[in-house]
């Protein structure tokens, strides 16, 4: 059973056994002692079974039953006894002589209230899980006792105007709760991030002013004895490696009206009055200048290079990298073209607003000395005003092509979640992943690509006879491609029988099962594997609850327990050979991106990747999986590291990686 299945199952059971402990509760104070025997025994054996469902999802790592195994269990289990010894007895006497006094006397607050208090630890530990989240700490749990036990107090004083010790019992419960609330929510007394440096040091220590005040490492750097340098020192240089040229382009952003293929109209935040803003394309080794200018948008806005390895000035972050530019004002970046691929372009400047009403654009660079050939088509498919566009269209890109023709469509996801694309009506492979070029991509036919949010994919295939249809989520239709000699797009069609045909209009393609990405290629060296020595490794474990997110609580999304800006700073070295596990505990899926650098996946719930080596800038996250992934700390910077379902990271979820000795003069907070 797959861990993200025995989360559900671990949930049904938490559920079915807090509803029977407080069914057998109920019963009783209602008189009904075979009602109440039969949910009590029913209760003892959710109560079993959860143990056993804990058990079983340890088995995917600590990080998905650290709060049930140190908190939820004992309080059930201690709960769960207690009712045992002192409710248990009286329903099965009452159960055997089923008179008048029997039923009075299940209804005492000695037999009644201990089954409602075991459905209160129950219901502990699901509270734990779900609005506290990972990990459980002494200031939780003892808030979490405090709670259940004063739910204890009052239902029984609510049940009888004596309670044994009840002075005493409320007085501990009051300390109890107080104590809690200072561990878990006075500053510094927090859990910090999982990580670790050589010798065992907390690999974040010393580092808690980068996720402040930004000024990243800066005492670490002091602490070593080491240089400094602003983040404002690393640009791109000015002018282009020999027999490169310098490619210059102005992108003003304003808000306007867009209209799209069907002729329907959207209000919009765009580069150059259009939505996505004006293709960015350039040849290895070229110079890349774009002049940025805010002309009405009020947040500010910036350029992000998603994927693309710039120095870390140019990389776009407002508080971090350089301050968002105003309207009015305009800020220019510069960057050699270095990688060859597809990849795109946002702002980074209250970027779940922003690129969600169309700040973004394609960046594609093509291999120097190699001329265009064939049909090459970029589609950026994105979510405008309710509507599923590729490029600017809310209807089919119809194209013709003559048999033969060599086709590359570049899928790229511009959204907060993921898409699922298909391809019919030709054999095709899969030969980038997120700009890097897969090694010996086989033939695929009738299988769906789930693309990360952020992520893109290169399909590339020979023209057929016949027409070929790129279709997203197994609803909308995208691309369709017929042959030059056919005209319209249904001419010379196929069966949708055939594997590889077109589907017929509202054919299905839902059932054709999901790529997996790590069995797919062919085998290559790598610079590192998991049996590596690592100079860095650091856990993020991603999970929703309550957190202090500057200085007030909110329901966020966090990592390590924490929410921005107070999760600590990933800290390295220029040079280090850097691990990085992220687990997702939680029922949503997270597209991890790491500004700056791409990653190699080395596992992915402890299965290494036996296909083509896999270099990703965004991986999808899924519940209940386990990511490790490896890169070399060869850009040295301070960067993003977050979830790009960008409303995530505005609900907490990003933080830092910085290189030691660089810092910022920018003291803004990051809105994701």
């Amino acid at each position: 059973m797959t861990t993200d299945r025995l989360m559900a199952l671990d949930l049904l059971v938490s559920v079915l056994t807090a509803a029977a402990w407080v069914g057998a509760g109920v019963a009783a104070a209602a008189r009904r002692p075979r009602a109440a025997a039969a949910l009590f025994a029913v209760a003892l054996v959710a109560s079993l079974a959860r143990v056993w469902s804990v058990l079983a999802l340890a088995g995917a790592g600590w990080w998905f039953v650290q709060e049930k195994i140190t908190v939820a269990l004992p309080l059930l289990v201690a709960a769960g006894a207690a009712a045992t010894a002192l409710a248990g007895p009286r329903l099965l006497r009452a159960v055997r002589r089923a008179d008048a006094a029997s039923r009075d006397a299940v209804r005492a607050p000695a037999v009644a209230v201990p089954l409602l208090g075991a459905g209160y630890a129950a219901a502990a530990g699901i509270v734990q899980t779900f609005l506290i989240g990972y990990p459980a700490d002494p200031g939780t749990a003892l808030l979490l006792l405090a709670v259940a036990a004063g739910a204890v107090l009052g239902t029984w004083r609510a049940m009888s105007r004596q309670v044994p010790g009840l002075r005493t019992a409320t007085a501990a419960t009051a300390v109890a709760a107080v104590l809690g609330v200072t561990l878990a929510f006075v500053p510094g007394a927090e859990t910090t991030a999982e990580g670790s440096a050589p010798g065992g040091t907390a690999a974040m220590a010393a580092t808690g002013s980068a996720s402040h005040d930004h000024s990243a490492s800066g005492g670490s750097a002091s602490v070593m004895g080491g240089a400094t340098r602003p983040v404002t020192d690393l640009r791109g240089p000015a002018a282009p490696p020999p027999g490169g040229a310098v490619r210059r382009f102005e992108l003003t952003a304003r808000t306007a009206t867009v209209t799209l293929s069907s002729g329907r109209k959207v209000s919009a935040w765009t580069f150059n009055g259009q939505v996505p803003g004006p293709p960015l394309t350039a040849v290895q080794g070229d110079l890349v200048e774009v002049r940025l200018r805010n002309g009405d948008i009020a947040s500010g806005v910036t350029l992000h290079w998603h994927g693309y390895d710039v120095p870390s000035g140019e990389d776009g972050v407002p508080g971090l990298t350089q301050e968002a530019v105003p309207p009015g004002g305009e800020f220019v970046y510069r960057f050699v073209a270095a990688q060859v691929g597809t990849y795109w372009y946002h702002t980074h400047e209250v970027s779940d607003l922003g690129v969600r009403m169309g700040l973004y654009g394609t960046l594609v660079v093509t291999p120097k000395g190699t001329a265009a050939s064939g049909l090459d088509l970029t589609l950026p498919v994105h979510t405008l005003g309710g509507a599923t566009v590729t490029g600017d269209r809310d209807q089919p890109l119809v194209r013709q092509a003559a048999p033969g023709t060599p086709v590359r469509l570049r899928l790229i996801n511009t959204d907060n979640t993921p898409h699922r694309f298909t391809l019919a009506g030709t054999p095709y492979r899969l030969v980038a992943v997120d700009g890097t070029d897969l090694n010996g991509p086989g033939t695929l036919g009738r299988v769906g690509l789930r693309l990360a949010a952020g992520g893109r994919y290169d399909l590339a295939f020979t023209m057929p006879s016949d027409p070929v249809l790129l279709r997203i989520d197994d609803r909308t239709d995208s691309v369709r491609l017929t042959p030059a000699s056919t005209g319209d797009g249904s001419a010379g069609a196929t069966a949708a029988a055939d594997p590889g045909a077109v589907p017929a209009a509202g054919g299905q393609t839902a059932d054709w099962p999901e790529l997996d990405l790590t069995r797919y290629g062919a085998p290559a060296p790598t610079p590192y594997t998991s049996r590596s020595r690592f100079d860095r490794d650091f856990t993020l474990v991603l999970d929703r609850g309550f957190a202090l997110t500057n200085g007030r609580p909110m329901y966020a999304h966090t990592v390590n327990g924490a929410a921005f800006p107070d999760i600590p700073t990933e800290v390295v070295r220029e040079g280090d050979l850097v691990r990085l596990t992220v687990v997702n505990r939680g029922r949503d899926t997270h597209p991890w991106h790491l500004h700056g650098h791409r990653v190699l996946v080395l596992s992915r719930d402890g299965r290494s990747v036996t296909g083509s080596p896999l270099w990703l800038d965004t991986f999808d996250v899924q519940p209940g999986q386990v990511w490790e992934v490896a890169f070399r700390a060869a850009n040295p910077g301070l960067w993003m590291n977050h979830c790009h379902n960008l409303s995530h990271a505005d609900l907490g979820m990003m933080l830092h990686l910085a290189y030691e000795g660089v810092t910022t003069p920018f003291h803004g907070a990051h809105s994701g």
